[in-house]
C-alpha cells in the first residue's frame, strides 16, 4: 500500500542544488575532489564580536527557553536602527518588523498569508527558484515575467500590464538581483510602485545582497515615496553579514501586512534562539570597516572568476553586485547548461547553469565567489588544462 501525497507536491521538484551536491558528493567519494562554485554559501567568518555575544548569551542558563514570536526589542530596534542608517528608512520598530528564521521562510509565510487557490503571483524570470516552488505548494497560478539582458535585466511594465493582472495579488522582485548581479535602479522601482498601486498588488522585494559588492549607496524599496503602501520587504544576515547558518532574517513593512504574516509564522514555529537575537544584534553593529574588508575579499575573487571565464570568452558586466558573477555563452557554443556538465565531469569544477533560474538563464553561467582564492586559482589551472 502507498498513501498518496499532496496534490501540491505535484507541482513541486527538490531544489536543483540538493540533487546536484548529491552528484558532487558522490563524485567526491570517488576522489574528483571537486571544486564547488555553485551556492552562494558565505566561507568567511561573522565578525568576532557576533561571536562573542552568541557564545556568551549561550552560557547563561535562562537564555535557553522559547521566545516570543516577533524576536525581543532590542534586535527589532537594532533593525530599525540598521535601516535608518543603512537605506534611510524609518520603521516602527514595534509594529513594522518581524524577525524570520531566515528570510527564505518568509517567502512561504507571505504566500501562505495572501494566496489563495487560483490566485495569480508575478514571478521574474530568471529569478530564484523558491519564488515558484512556494507558489505551487499553496496552489497559486505563475505568471512569468521576463527580465532580459537587452533591458538590463529590468521588468517591462508595460509588457506585463498586456496581461489580464485583475487576480494577480503578489509581485516577487530581487534587487541587486540575484542571478544576474543588477542593482537596483530607483526610477524603475518608483515605477513599480505606481504600478503596484494602480494594479492592487504586493510587491515583496527581497533584498539580502544590497551591501555586497555594492558600488552605490544601498537602496530599499520602502525608501520609495509610497511604497509602504503596497510592499513587504525580506532582507537577511545570511550573505553580508557572513551568517547564513545561523537563520537570520526580517520582514519590514506596514503593521498590517506583518500582522498577517505573524498568524502563519506563529503556528510554524517557536521563536528564534535568544543567545542568536542578541549576537544579530552585535552583528547589527558591524563597523563599515568590517563590511568594506568582506567586499575586498569578495573583490579579489571576482578578479579570478573574471580569469575563468575569459579561458571561455563569455561575456560579462563588471557592474554586477552581489556574491556571483553571470556571463553569457559565445554564440559558438551551443548548449550551456551540458557545457556545465562536461567542466564538472572534465575538470572537476561545477559552475551553475543559469537555466535552472528561468529559460531566459539559459545561454548563461553563474558562479559564486563563496571559494577562497586559492581554490579560485586551483580551478582556473584545471580548466586552462582541460581546455587546452
Amino acid at each position: 500500500m502507498v498513501i498518496p501525497i499532496a496534490n501540491r507536491l505535484k507541482q513541486v521538484e527538490d531544489y536543483y542544488f540538493v540533487k546536484k551536491l548529491e552528484e558532487i558528493a558522490k563524485l567526491n567519494s570517488e576522489g574528483k575532489n571537486i571544486i564547488n562554485f555553485g551556492i552562494g554559501n558565505p566561507d568567511m567568518m561573522p565578525s568576532k564580536a557576533t561571536i562573542e555575544a552568541l557564545n556568551t548569551a549561550a552560557e547563561n542558563p535562562k537564555n535557553h527557553g522559547y521566545q516570543a514570536y516577533r524576536g525581543i526589542p532590542a534586535l527589532r530596534e537594532a533593525i530599525a536602527t540598521f535601516y535608518q542608517n543603512t537605506y534611510g528608512v524609518t520603521i516602527n520598530a514595534a509594529t513594522e518588523i518581524l524577525p524570520l528564521l531566515g528570510s527564505k521562510e518568509g517567502i512561504l509565510h507571505l504566500s501562505m498569508a495572501f494566496l489563495n487557490a487560483g490566485d495569480k503571483v508575478l514571478v521574474p524570470n530568471p529569478g530564484y527558484p523558491t519564488y515558484s516552488s512556494n507558489a505551487n505548494l499553496v496552489e497559486a497560478e505563475i505568471m512569468y515575467y521576463d527580465l532580459k539582458d537587452e533591458n538590463n535585466w529590468q521588468p517591462d511594465l508595460e509588457a506585463i500590464q498586456k496581461h489580464d493582472l485583475t487576480k494577480v495579488k503578489i509581485m516577487w522582485l530581487n534587487y541587486p538581483h540575484m542571478p544576474t548581479g543588477t542593482p537596483a535602479d530607483p526610477e524603475v522601482l518608483k515605477q513599480i510602485v505606481d504600478f503596484a498601486k494602480k494594479h492592487q498588488i504586493l510587491i515583496c522585494f527581497d533584498n539580502p545582497y544590497s551591501l555586497v559588492l555594492n558600488k552605490t549607496a544601498p537602496l530599499s524599496l520602502l525608501s520609495i515615496e509610497g511604497a509602504k503602501d503596497v510592499c513587504v520587504e525580506l532582507n537577511s544576515l545570511s550573505k553580508s553579514f557572513n551568517m547564513a547558518g545561523w537563520r537570520v532574517g526580517m520582514m519590514v513593512g506596514r503593521a498590517d501586512y506583518l500582522g498577517a504574516v505573524l498568524k502563519v509564522k506563529s503556528n510554524m514555529d517557536s521563536g528564534m534562539f535568544l543567545p542568536v537575537q542578541q549576537a544579530a544584534i552585535e552583528a547589527l553593529n558591524n563597523s563599515e570597516e568590517w563590511h568594506e574588508q568582506r567586499n575586498n575579499v569578495y573583490a579579489e575573487r571576482r578578479a579570478w572568476v573574471y580569469k575563468i571565464f575569459d579561458l571561455f570568452n563569455f561575456t560579462y558586466s563588471k557592474d554586477q553586485v552581489g556574491m556571483f558573477v553571470w556571463a553569457k555563452a559565445p554564440n559558438t557554443l551551443e548548449n550551456v547548461p551540458q557545457f556545465s556538465d562536461e567542466i564538472l565531469y572534465g575538470a572537476n569544477v561545477f559552475i551553475t547553469p543559469g537555466v535552472i533560474f528561468g529559460s531566459n538563464g539559459e545561454r548563461f553561467l553563474r558562479i559564486s565567489l563563496c571559494v577562497p582564492e586559492d581554490k579560485m586559482q586551483e580551478a582556473y589551472d584545471r580548466i586552462k588544462v582541460w581546455l587546452s
